[in-house]
């Protein structure tokens, strides 16, 4: 069996409660990249309009956007508060549900981000600058730039951290190969889900590649007229992030691929499935805000979409749980 190489020592705990040096700036780097976003969102809630242009949207229902922005700082918020669990001697003695359902949420919603922005700006700079009144006031650019620039140090900065934690913590349970794990490892019930996933999975992947190869069906005439570089971009990305979560959770419990590394395997089938079933819930969350303009209302196949990527992301995730919950009573 596959052992679990030994941390370097700059990265290991010196002493319980103390950590290291580099985990230590790790924290630092986490923190100090929320309070970019946690400032404007407080500012905005208290009626405040830095970078947001005169005519944006967002000043339609300031009501909504208060609250929308109140929850906004909670979430991020957390991810002080897992910086801190982290790095800290009482933080091993959280219990894992406890610790590993955030980490799921927070690494599906920043990975997405962590690959998309770059990929947005890379093709925004290929494609040259928009013409002037093409799309309707939104945000000032340098927010987005600030805004998602904090969010990838975070996204890099905790999932570092978290890595580093669950080595020391549960390194065992994700040692070796699929092929040392026991003939059907995972139960029937566990493999069900994840085929039953796959098969909730086929509805999101067949509209994702009907919209990225350029079909209207199911857009509101607002997308369909302001489609650009971004929205290919994630349309991709929405298709990259199902094929992670539905791959790779199913060579886990169906034990496919036995070469292939437990970590690997089950490292991608997390960031994978989370990125589906967070932000497929995200989205669905969004198409049911209040919304006066008709071209902008959200169609049934966009809730139909998400409500799939949503199911099947959860879907995923539980296979995930019941496995690592086997693994770690067996080791």
């Amino acid at each position: 069996m596959t052992k679990t190489a030994p941390l370097p020592a700059r990265l290991r705990d010196p002493a319980p409660g103390r950590p290291g040096t580099a985990r230590r700036v790790l924290r630092f780097l986490a923190v100090a990249a929320c309070l970019p976003y946690i400032s404007l969102k407080i500012a905005w809630v208290a009626g405040g309009e830095i970078g947001i242009p005169a005519g944006s949207t967002l000043l339609d229902n300031r009501e909504l956007m208060a609250a929308v922005n109140a929850i906004s700082v909670v979430m991020d918020a957390a991810v002080v508060v897992l910086a801190l669990l982290l790095t800290q001697g009482w933080g091993r003695r959280v219990p894992a549900w406890l610790l590993a359902f955030p980490m799921w949420v927070a690494a599906g919603l920043l990975a997405p981000i962590m690959i998309g922005f770059p990929a947005q700006t890379v093709v925004g700079l290929l494609s040259g600058p928009e013409p002037a009144g093409s799309r309707e006031p939104f945000l000032d650019e340098w927010v987005f730039g600030t805004v998602y620039g904090g969010f990838i140090v975070q996204g890099v900065a905790l999932g570092t951290l978290f890595a580093l934690y669950a080595r020391d913590r549960w390194g065992h349970v994700w040692r070796g190969t699929l092929g040392d794990l026991p003939a059907r490892f995972s139960g029937t019930g566990v493999r069900v889900t994840a085929v039953t996933a796959t098969l909730v999975a086929l509805v999101p992947t067949t509209v994702h590649v009907l919209w990225a190869a350029g079909s209207t069906t199911g857009l509101p005439t607002s997308r369909i007229t302001q489609r650009d570089g971004d929205f290919f971009v994630l349309e991709g990305l929405r298709l990259l992030f199902l094929a992670l979560a539905v791959a790779y959770v199913l060579a886990l419990v169906l034990q496919w691929g036995r070469w292939a590394s437990v970590r690997t395997v089950l490292g991608l089938g997390w960031v994978g499935s989370g990125g589906v079933g967070c932000w497929g819930g995200y989205l669905l969350l969004v198409t049911f805000l209040p919304e006066t303009d008709p071209a902008k209302q959200a169609t049934g196949l966009m809730r139909l979409t998400y409500a799939g990527e949503m199911i099947t992301g959860f879907l995923l995730a539980g296979c995930l749980a019941v496995f690592l919950r086997r693994r770690s009573a067996g080791a």
